[in-house]
């Protein structure tokens, strides 16, 4: 076991990340709440791994977790120095949201894995260290409250285990890659990883809704209910969750607390609901008071397969047969390959944004070579879907 060295003040920070500039690659992983202990995403952890020592470094404890992990921001923007992750794009989702870090020079060992296209894509840390290496690792402490503090040992030596690993996986996956000439693959994937950037969902609430099909004329109320329950929990900083569930929403849309008395009976909400000032504003959602807001058609964009359906006649007599040959080509793929390579080329989102954009447009240069030479080998004209339609 490599030695572990717990990082809660900003100078031993600062040294530490002194110590890692020196590093050609650091295996890298974070803990953080999501929506779970407190209200938003909240980084609990950093853990950082250089070959020898594991940095478990603490935001917590930091007055201004922004400035003060700097010097370690500063190494994951450095492209001189490779990250090895497994699974990361949370991780750098996370980053971007909070602190703007974009992380250069990432090998994701989930992205290796998937390339293999041995099995289905999506593996766990556990797992792949089961399978490569063959230890089995204790996950018991996944879905422990990272946030709160004093951790136990059985948390730091969780937190280890995530990274100390990475960079025998990776060296092992990227051997096997190598072997199967599937290198530039994972070049090619893992740089596209360094595009990934937060954006921030206007209508969060659409996702719930479309879980418990919310009716076009039901989403104004369900909207602001929704929001209600948002702001009290950001003022809480709790979960939405714990103010009510997501169930209990669905329900008070189809049957709405008819007055104040109403609201105060009605079961399943945080005390706090029903006192001021959000008794008034649930109130004001009670049906003989709401006044609804109509919700913004979606845009283009936001519709589903938008481009097929605003095509008639000839137009969507092409779309189809675009989608026809690339249905053909994604059977010789399974056959030539096998199909888990054909949905790495041609997944159900691909083939979508093929008929519409075209594989030059949509693919990376790996696919598009796969594609091009299965059209090739089979005497199928590759041009008649490589360019927009």
């Amino acid at each position: 076991m490599p030695q572990i060295q717990y990082l809660t003040a900003h100078v031993a920070i600062q040294r530490a990340a002194e110590a890692l500039q020196a590093c050609t690659r650091i295996g890298i992983d974070l803990e953080f709440d999501d929506m779970r202990h407190r209200y938003g995403r909240n980084l609990a952890l950093i853990q950082v791994f250089d070959g020898q020592t594991v940095y478990l470094i603490d935001p917590l404890p930091l007055t201004n977790p922004a400035h003060e992990l700097e010097p370690l921001w500063a190494i994951l923007r450095n492209p001189a120095v490779e990250k090895v992750f497994h699974s990361c794009k949370s991780d750098i989702l996370l980053l971007d949201e909070l602190y703007s870090v974009h992380v250069r020079n990432i090998t994701d060992t989930s992205v290796q894995y998937t390339l293999l296209a041995e099995a289905d894509n999506n593996i766990s840390l556990g797992r792949l260290i089961q399978s490569e290496l063959g230890l089995e690792v204790d996950k018991g402490e996944q879905k422990s409250n990272w946030l709160k503090r004093p951790l136990t040992e059985a948390q730091k030596e969780y937190a280890a285990n995530d990274v100390i690993y990475l960079f025998e996986l990776a060296d092992r996956l990227a051997a096997k890659l190598a072997a199967l000439g599937r290198t530039q693959w994972a070049a090619e994937e893992n740089a596209a990883l360094e595009e990934v950037r937060y954006t921030r969902d206007e209508r969060p609430y659409l996702r719930v809704a479309g879980k418990y099909r919310i009716l076009p004329e039901e989403m104004p109320l369900f909207r602001d209910l929704y929001l209600v329950r948002d702001q009290m929990a950001r003022q809480l900083d709790r979960p939405p969750y714990m103010v009510f569930a997501n169930d209990r929403l669905a329900e008070l849309v189809r049957d709405t607390p008819r007055s104040e008395n109403d609201w105060k009976s009605a079961r399943g909400l945080h005390p706090d609901l029903k006192r001021a000032p959000y008794l008034e504003r649930l109130s004001a959602l009670s049906p003989h008071n709401f006044v609804a807001t109509p919700e913004p058609a979606p845009s283009a964009e936001g519709r589903r397969f938008p481009f097929r359906r605003r095509l008639s006649g000839e137009k969507a007599a092409r779309a189809d047969a675009r989608e026809q040959l690339l249905l053909q080509l994604k059977t010789h793929i399974t056959e030539d390959v096998n199909s888990y390579v054909a949905n790495l080329v041609l997944s159900n989102r691909l083939v979508a944004d093929i008929i519409e954009l075209g594989a030059e447009h949509v693919l990376r240069p790996w696919q598009k070579t796969i594609l091009r030479e299965t059209a090739q080998r089979h005497n199928l004209d590759y041009d008649l879907v490589a360019l927009p339609f």
